[in-house]
């Protein structure tokens, strides 16, 4: 069964449930709208709520590409400089004890209500995941291919191995064999990435998903708040199973060993 067949199935459970759960609780729309008022209203705005998300979907791809980039060069830095590491490591992951989102309202203040700021918000989020699982990677290579390689072309000189000998080694053994763990991180990254974007429209903006959700729930528009986050999980589940099927193309050697169970 393909994944959009199981995607169908379990949408349909997911509304079933969900029209089921208003029937019996004969709930009020106010406080929670059935599948049908949600569909409805997303028929109805269609347009309204096309115009806010292709604003959140530019935001959560920029701060997806800016996030792992910058991640990835951190990574790398780290593990290239070992007493820099030793220091910045901790601090780090100190940093990420600091709830991010308390760092949106200053972030609107310093780079204005546009795109910059929810950008920013949804890079810090992807950042500490890329990073972390890229190290992690680049610190776990087989140590029988680091011996191999040195056997063979990167012979230590008596006072220890170069830098063109250890960036031999980085750039063909570490990096390739840490692709994996960054792939993992990435997967992170994607599921998390809209999580800044939409903190920092509720924050402060003038467009995007998060700024609709919040205007309708205060006009108590109910049902065009469900359309929105419907809209918004689809993002977000598209965003992941995209990344996820470029990084199988791009990782062929790292089969899943799960794929048939």
């Amino acid at each position: 069964m393909d994944i959009a067949r199981r995607a169908l199935i379990s949408l349909a459970i997911l509304l079933a449930g969900w029209q089921g759960l208003v029937w019996l609780t004969d709930v009020e729309p106010f406080i929670l709208p059935g599948p049908w008022l949600v569909l409805a209203s997303l028929a109805g705005h269609l347009e309204l709520i096309g115009k806010h998300a292709v604003t959140t979907l530019l935001e959560i791809i920029l701060g997806l590409l800016f996030g792992s980039v910058f991640g990835v060069l951190s990574a790398v830095s780290l593990s290239w400089y070992p007493n820099v590491r030793r220091w910045l490591l901790p601090l780090l992951v100190v940093t990420q004890a600091i709830p991010v989102f308390a760092l949106a309202p200053v972030l609107v203040l310093w780079l204005g209500y546009g795109l910059a700021s929810k950008v920013m918000m949804a890079s810090l989020i992807i950042f500490f995941p890329v990073t972390a699982a890229f190290l992690d990677g680049l610190r776990r290579t087989e140590p029988g291919w680091l011996d191999l390689a040195q056997t063979m072309t990167a012979r230590s000189t008596p006072n220890g191995t170069t830098a063109s000998q250890r960036w031999a080694l980085l750039r063909h053994i570490r990096i390739p064999a840490a692709l994996p763990a960054l792939a993992s991180g990435l997967r992170v990254a994607a599921s998390v990435a809209p999580i800044g974007a939409v903190v920092g429209e509720w924050v402060g903006s003038s467009a995007g998903l998060g700024y609709l959700m919040l205007h309708a729930n205060g006009r108590m528009q109910i049902d065009l708040l469900f359309a929105a986050l419907f809209v918004l999980a689809a993002m977000a589940v598209t965003i992941y199973f995209t990344l996820d099927w470029l990084l199988r193309r791009l990782l062929p050697w790292q089969p899943d060993s799960l794929a048939h169970d």
